[in-house]
């Protein structure tokens, strides 16, 4: 389980590919405080290490998550957004964030809102996605909050230290992102769905 809150950033150094599986190697900054068997979130994909040496780590990423995510669109040095699992007893500064992303959705638009910015997103409706205004999203990793929630489309704005310490600083019209729906609008989505 994650909250959403950015704890890092960091570059990819090495993908390697193994029959359908990405070997993932990633640089950062809490790469010491890691242990092989942990879970981090990268860009919302949680993620198991499976080796670490100096200030990389490794993680593999199986069909299924290529298939629903963006990493197989990753490069080298590309930047991604890193948390750790949250632990019990802490503030839940985001929402909860299960790792397990949804779909992927695209940034179409980009306003520059006098030290802030706005985003807006469009997603394939036909996955039985939903968002709700003032709910939360969670976009590569991010816990957000919803602004003019549509069928397909939402937005998002980010204020400057979100700007700074994520990776939505390097986003343009195109870019592809990671989505995981809130837990509470999954739960309408499917019960709209199975009631439609």
């Amino acid at each position: 389980m994650f909250t959403g809150i950015i704890e890092t950033l960091g570059r990819i150094h090495e993908i390697q590919k193994e029959q359908s599986n990405l070997h993932v190697t990633v640089e950062s900054s809490f790469t010491h405080e890691l242990k092989i068997d942990q879970s981090v979130s990268h860009n919302g994909i949680c993620l198991t290490v499976v080796a670490i040496k100096d200030n990389f780590y490794t993680v593999t990423a199986i069909d299924e998550t290529i298939l629903k995510t963006n990493i197989g669109d990753w490069k080298v040095n590309d930047i991604v957004n890193l948390e750790r699992g949250m632990k019990l007893g802490d503030r839940l500064d985001g929402h909860i964030v299960q790792g397990h992303v949804d779909q992927t959705g695209t940034c179409v638009n980009i306003q520059e809102a006098n030290g802030s910015w706005n985003y807006t997103f469009e997603y394939d409706q036909n996955l039985n996605n939903i968002t709700i205004e003032k709910g939360s999203i969670t976009v590569n990793g991010v816990s957000l909050t919803v602004v003019n929630s549509k069928t397909n489309e939402f937005s998002v704005s980010i204020i400057p230290y979100t700007f700074e310490n994520t990776n939505f600083k390097n986003f343009t019209i195109g870019t592809k992102i990671n989505l995981e729906f809130d837990v509470v609008g999954k739960y309408i989505s499917r019960l709209y769905s199975i009631n439609k």
